[in-house]
């Protein structure tokens, strides 16, 4: 048995298929278009890195070492020592001309913007040397040590915060006093204990104020 088709029927039949396939290509375009996006190339990741890595490092500042120094003192030897100060102390004592700092304190006030002076015995010929400088706190906190390993606390130089050292060596007697600001020494061979200096420390300490 044949079968017969009319021409109607394969008129419909072709308009179904050609439904079924624009249907088809319409959804394939609708995938296309849905696709993941484009994973970044590995080049632009190395990129990135590399601009990041140019970018310069903050550098950090060293902290400056502290170092022992020493400022000008604001006093000449007469208002360190007044004229009545050494009379009173002892009157054949007065300035020593042409004096040149021996004593190895005296030197290192020198060595630090300080004021070095001499009194000169009239009659035997005696010098006392006397010394102030003006540390910063580095050079005081050394002086201070040095002078507490090598000499004996003397309270009587002025109460706290005064601190006061006596000393002889090779005959000759050292005193020193630490002021808040101040350093302060005498040394001569006629300090024979610290009650020698005293009167001259106690007179060089109210000018210091």
């Amino acid at each position: 048995m044949t079968d017969t088709f009319s021409p109607s029927l394969l008129r419909s039949r072709r308009l179904r298929t050609g439904l079924v396939l624009a249907t088809g290509t319409l959804a394939l375009a609708a995938l296309t278009g849905c696709s993941p996006a484009a994973t970044p190339s590995a080049s632009g990741s190395s990129t990135a890195s590399a601009s990041a890595s140019a970018a310069p490092s903050a550098t950090a500042t060293p902290t400056p070492t502290p170092t022992p120094a020493g400022a000008s003192v604001p006093l000449t030897c007469d208002e360190l020592l007044t004229p009545d100060d050494v009379y009173a102390f002892n009157p054949n004592y007065g300035t020593a001309p042409d004096f040149t700092a021996t004593s190895a304190t005296a030197k290192t006030t020198l060595s630090y913007q300080g004021l070095a002076c001499g009194l000169l015995n009239q009659t035997s010929g005696e010098i006392i040397e006397i010394s102030v400088a003006l540390p910063n706190p580095v050079l005081m906190t050394s002086l201070t040590d040095k002078a507490i390993a090598s000499s004996n606390p003397v309270p009587t130089y002025g109460a706290a915060p005064v601190s006061g050292f006596f000393t002889t060596k090779g005959g000759i007697g050292e005193a020193q006093v630490f002021t808040a600001k101040y350093w302060v020494t005498f040394s001569s061979p006629v300090f024979g204990e610290p009650g020698d200096a005293e009167q001259l420390m106690s007179a060089a300490l109210s000018h210091l104020q």
